[in-house]
């Protein structure tokens, strides 16, 4: 498997504009307009977020960012695999990155919120084989039935 170049990221290259719509778009087409929890270009730029991409030379590969909850607590957004890598080992990559940044930032858990529909089963799995649990709601989020809350201990 090629090894990804990992860019913090400004989100304003027009592919990386691209990839966030198609993200947003994918998420509202499976989820209720209440339960999108996905962060556009303008959210992934405020204090208390990083946002990385993933490159194989010049082709944007995915994405992920993390949200500061507080200074033990970070959250998982806006992660995503490209299509056409979908399948082959990319999203591992790219998980195993975002987690060493979460290590490395002195957090002591991570957590996401992820959907309950059938389109998010693949991420629910690849999670789940990473110490991912189910957990409670957690900073702002709300029950929601739509909705599957994940964390673990890093």
């Amino acid at each position: 498997m090629t090894a990804f170049r990992f860019e913090l990221d400004a989100a304003r290259d027009p592919r990386v504009v691209a990839f966030l719509r198609a993200h947003l778009e994918d998420m509202h087409r499976v989820s209720p307009p209440e339960s999108v929890h996905a962060l556009d270009t303008a959210q992934l730029r405020l204090p208390g977020i990083r946002f990385w991409t993933a490159w194989a030379q010049d082709a944007l590969v995915g994405s992920c960012a993390l949200k500061t909850i507080d200074s033990a607590h970070l959250e998982l957004k806006t992660m995503r695999i490209d299509a056409k890598h979908r399948g082959t080992g990319a999203a591992q990559q790219l998980l195993d990155f975002v987690l060493t940044q979460a290590q490395l930032s002195g957090a002591q858990r991570i957590s996401l919120e992820t959907g309950s529909q059938d389109f998010f089963v693949p991420a629910r799995r690849l999670y789940a084989r990473n110490g991912f649990v189910p957990c409670a709601p957690f900073g702002s989020y709300q029950p929601d039935p739509h909705s599957c809350f994940m964390s673990r201990v890093i």
